[in-house]
């Protein structure tokens, strides 16, 4: 059913600027609370969860010096069950949710060193996770090379299809009365020192109560908003690869496969409907979305030399995306300084698997003006300019 003010006017409870996945879940939530609620994007449902590989992996993606990060990641992973079954009913939409686990190996002597030391810290921060030998990985994986020397089985870390979970968000918006307006957001309105609103790039100026800036990487370049809250948000290029394994093959991987080969990290996302991820490159390259040769050959090459029988399959995509960076790789999530404005943004690789806790965050801020226990340490406060942030800043009429 469309809220009566579906198409009508521009003015709401809520704008969301950006219509990824964060973006997505948060007007789903916001007007699942009750509020008016506008999204603002050239193409919903597109951004990073086109290039994503969708791996929910808060115990394998744990990183020295993240263990604040880790208590949201795992606050997010133990509601997906919840959430996909929500989503789904919401949306009669599958997102492709697979609780298959994850594997983690080693190919030499070095990885496996280096995989030591993310078991010790796994077990250390109280998380589950069991040391393989090489047999008993290939016993769990009969595809993966003879030279793998161990690994790690983390049964707690699934995987969704980020393209069908960001469709099911957009139909489950639709469904809840929010507006959608397919252009860019290209100034945020300001008036008496309050965000009120934006005005897109084809002219139209929209207003609003409340406005979340959820546009990725791209969040960092909205005009009009003051420096001091700014979000430090850059770019960061990943390149993927999907291939098809033939209905004919017997089964290839049975659950995602990871492995550091000569420092460069590599993954193997098998979906049930028979595609296979693989991924991903880093790089700080700006706003450079090329696939580039060398990008896929060492995808490829890395890929080989963990599965070998990869380079038998079809491949049939190639593409680079941005993932939206912060400076301790972690979200900004909750109110500015601004009053009317709140960030959600920043997520890195953690887009997809922080979705259900920001969507939950986000409700409660725009409803209770405050982020939940489990969210307050990523407050954008954290890289807040000293001085005024709306200083010197131009003033819009009213609307």
């Amino acid at each position: 059913m469309q809220s009566p003010h579906q198409g009508t006017g521009t003015g709401s409870d809520v704008l969301v600027i950006g219509g990824g996945l964060i973006g997505l879940v948060t007007a789903w939530r916001a007007a699942g609370r009750g509020l008016r609620t506008a999204v603002t994007d050239p193409e919903p449902g597109g951004g990073a969860a086109r290039v994503a590989a969708g791996m929910l992996a808060a115990v394998t993606e744990l990183h020295h010096g993240e263990e604040t990060l880790l208590g949201l990641n795992l606050a997010s992973a133990a509601r997906y069950p919840d959430f996909v079954a929500e989503l789904e009913a919401a949306s009669g939409q599958d997102t492709g949710y697979r609780a298959c686990g994850t594997l983690a190996v080693a190919l030499d002597t070095d990885d496996r060193a280096q995989l030591r030391e993310l078991h010790d810290l796994q077990q250390r921060s109280g998380l589950m996770s069991q040391w393989l030998t090489g047999r008993e990985c290939r016993r769990l994986e009969p595809m993966l090379a003879p030279g793998v020397r161990g690994g790690l089985r983390v049964d707690g870390d699934h995987q969704i299809d980020p393209r069908r979970l960001a469709a099911a968000l957009l139909t489950a918006c639709e469904r809840a009365g929010v507006v959608f307006h397919r252009a860019h957001a290209d100034r945020l309105s300001v008036v008496r020192d309050r965000a009120t609103g934006a005005v897109l790039a084809d002219g139209r100026a929209l207003t609003a109560d409340q406005v979340v800036l959820a546009a990725g990487s791209l969040s960092g370049r909205l005009g009009g908003v003051p420096a001091g809250v700014l979000p430090p948000v850059r770019p960061v290029k990943g390149q993927v690869l999907r291939l098809t394994v033939p209905r004919t093959y017997a089964p290839f991987l049975s659950r995602t496969v990871r492995a550091v080969v000569r420092g460069s990290h590599v993954y193997l996302v098998p979906r049930e409907n028979g595609e296979l991820v693989v991924g991903a490159t880093s790089e700080e390259l700006g706003w450079d979305t090329t696939v580039t040769a060398g990008g896929v050959y060492e995808l490829l090459r890395d890929a080989h030399e963990l599965v070998p029988g990869i380079t038998e399959l079809p491949l049939t995509e190639t593409l680079a995306g941005l993932r939206p960076g912060s400076p301790d790789n972690a979200p900004l999530l909750g109110p500015t300084a601004l009053p009317g404005l709140s960030l959600a943004t920043g997520h890195y690789r953690n887009g997809v698997l922080l979705t259900p806790v920001t969507g939950d965050a986000m409700a409660a801020v725009l409803t209770t003006g405050e982020l939940p226990p489990e969210a307050r340490a990523f407050s954008p406060s954290r890289f807040s300019s000293r001085r005024s942030p709306v200083a010197a800043i131009p003033q819009e009429q009213p609307v």
